[in-house]
């Protein structure tokens, strides 16, 4: 009697959960999803091309160089860089001095040997970029309670990290004359559509000619995104074109032991098939 209930029971459960399941399905599938500003406004990042994409895409050392520049001019204000050290920058094209050199003229957090006390000192290679602010406190004061993030990974924090870095930094607009009140700039805010909630903290950082390469490549604001964008491709994947070697490499011996099995499989039932 007792497991005849208890059949029961369970056979109540499971038939009001497929009840659910499908009423839950219905409505899914009939009701109408309310259309919300975000949802209107909001744009999928640009499709952008950069030399390290594809299988056999390589860095462009000089490009990376450019972004370096930039965020070391620019986005290094408010943005740290806290995984990647100087000495890495040898591994983009720039000689050991020349990473000593922009190591040296930063100063990073040490300790006084005298007094015990918090103190700076000039960057060795060993060291990594410093942070801007001294703690998360100071970050949210100086941002209007935001704390900037650090851009070592936004690339792979991001759905589309390099393109959406790019259309990030170009896609500073007005906000259309059809956009909802509730979802107009407050104060200290900015139109952006490909933020997630259509209004960001963060003011236009870039603007035509604000940084001067060596090279004499454009320094327009699509030009610097494109170039900044890449360069934090490279210090999220600093290792991209080794993984991309060992993965043609592995797919290489792959197809000549599948070869070279085939063959093999032929030649023994060829023999088989003989007697």
């Amino acid at each position: 009697m007792i497991r005849l209930i208890s059949f029961l029971v369970g056979l109540f459960f499971s038939g009001w959960l497929l009840v659910s399941l499908f009423m839950g399905a219905y409505t899914f599938a009939t009701e109408p999803v309310e259309e919300t500003a975000v949802h209107k406004f909001f744009k999928e990042p640009e499709h952008v091309e950069f030399a390290h994409d594809g299988a056999f895409g390589k860095w462009d050392k000089a490009q990376l160089q450019r972004g370096l520049k930039v965020y070391n001019e620019v986005c290094s204000a408010c943005h740290s860089l806290r995984l990647v050290a100087f000495g890495d920058l040898v591994d983009i094209g720039y000689t050991e001095e020349q990473a000593k050199a922009l190591a040296a003229s930063k100063q990073v957090p040490s300790i006084n040997d005298q007094t015990g006390e918090p103190a700076t000192r000039p960057g060795a290679l060993a060291d990594k970029f410093p942070s801007p602010f001294p703690n998360d406190v100071a970050a949210a004061a100086a941002n209007g309670g935001a704390i900037p993030p650090d851009l070592s990974l936004i690339t792979k924090a991001r759905h589309h990290g390099p393109a959406y870095v790019y259309s990030l930094l170009t896609g500073y607009a007005d906000p259309p004359a059809d956009l909802p009140a509730d979802s107009q700039p407050a104060a200290g805010k900015y139109y952006n559509p490909y933020f997630a909630s259509l209004n960001i903290g963060m003011g236009p950082p870039l603007s035509d000619g604000q940084v001067t390469f060596d090279d004499g490549s454009p320094s327009d604001v699509k030009a610097m995104s494109e170039d900044v964008a890449a360069f934090l491709t490279w210090t999220a994947e600093p290792k991209m074109m080794e993984r991309k070697a060992v993965g043609l490499g592995t797919l290489l011996f792959l197809l000549i032991a599948t070869t070279l099995a085939y063959m093999s499989y032929r030649t023994i039932w060829a023999e088989k098939k003989g007697h």
